[in-house]
């Protein structure tokens, strides 16, 4: 069977980079921190997701720090992290551009079920005279499919800063110019079966109509959806108003620019990608404005 992506596309280089595979690369060591502030941040959430563990030195909490694409190998890779790990009740840290919607959906039931809570941001190095202190940065990305592993958190925070950002399923192959694009009987079944699971996950984990709504009333050909504070308790996408209930005792990074943070124009977003023989796609990133393609 085929399957429906948010497709929230940037450029056929970046398709042939996603192309490559999975590659689980985590860190060498618990303490290892993913540095992955300002442009670099927005080049890791357009690669595949990767896990990483996030500790501080001495012990003043942990996460796991979450960032890129869901893939179809997405869900795998992170039960080959969470082996020989105790993760029952912690919290996953986002900064993704969403990806594949029944691989998201097998993702964010996992986490349901290990009792993880989520939050969005990015996390930073911050040394201290106690030793290795690592905060999380607010200012990061939690986009299309994203938003629905956000939802998949016992606990959910979204701090100030945060772009949480929404659209509609689509073809992914046919993004770039959806209206004019054709579609078969079989294509729109393929749709309509996976806004169908999309709208059993989102009950499931606590979400309301509202989200729904409003992802599915925003068309490839329009900007994503920006959630605002109040759109944020609507959809009961935030269940709490303090980082220290997901990280007692955690504070977040002073607030700074983000790479790419205003609208991007359509063609920057959308791009045709080779339609595989199951007639799927995987999403691409959005999030930030693409770098110039030769030919593009």
């Amino acid at each position: 069977m085929g399957r429906a992506v948010l497709s929230c596309l940037i450029g056929s280089a970046l398709w042939r980079i996603a192309a490559l595979g999975i590659v689980l690369l985590g860190f060498a060591a618990d303490s290892s921190i993913p540095v992955t502030a300002g442009a670099s941040s927005l080049e890791a959430r357009r690669q595949p997701m990767k896990f990483g563990w996030v500790a501080c030195d001495p012990n003043c909490g942990a996460w796991i720090s979450a960032v890129g694409i869901v893939t179809v190998d997405t869900p795998k890779d992170f039960e080959d992290f969470a082996r020989d790990r105790n993760l029952g009740g912690a919290t996953v840290v986002l900064d993704s551009s969403g990806g594949s919607v029944n691989d998201a959906i097998t993702l964010g039931r996992r986490w349901r079920k290990l009792g993880l809570a989520t939050t969005v941001g990015i996390s930073v190095p911050a040394a201290s005279p106690l030793g290795n202190r690592p905060r999380i940065d607010g200012n990061a990305y939690c986009e299309s499919m994203c938003v629905f592993l956000l939802l998949s958190g016992q606990t959910r925070f979204v701090p100030e800063g945060a772009r949480v950002r929404v659209h509609q399923i689509w073809m992914g192959d046919r993004a770039e110019d959806a209206r004019a694009a054709s579609y078969t009987a079989q294509d729109m079944s393929i749709v309509e079966r996976d806004i169908g699971r999309l709208a059993k996950f989102t009950f499931e984990m606590g979400g309301t109509g509202d989200l729904l709504s409003l992802a599915l009333s925003v068309p490839p050909w329009e900007d994503l959806h920006e959630l605002s504070r109040a759109e944020l308790r609507d959809t009961n996408l935030i269940t709490t108003q303090a980082i220290a209930d997901l990280l007692p005792g955690l504070g977040t990074a002073p607030a700074k620019t983000v790479a790419s943070a205003g609208p991007k124009p359509v063609q920057d977003r959308f791009a045709s990608q080779p339609a595989p023989a199951t007639k799927t796609a995987e999403a691409l990133p959005t999030g930030g404005t693409a770098p110039a393609q030769p030919g593009h």
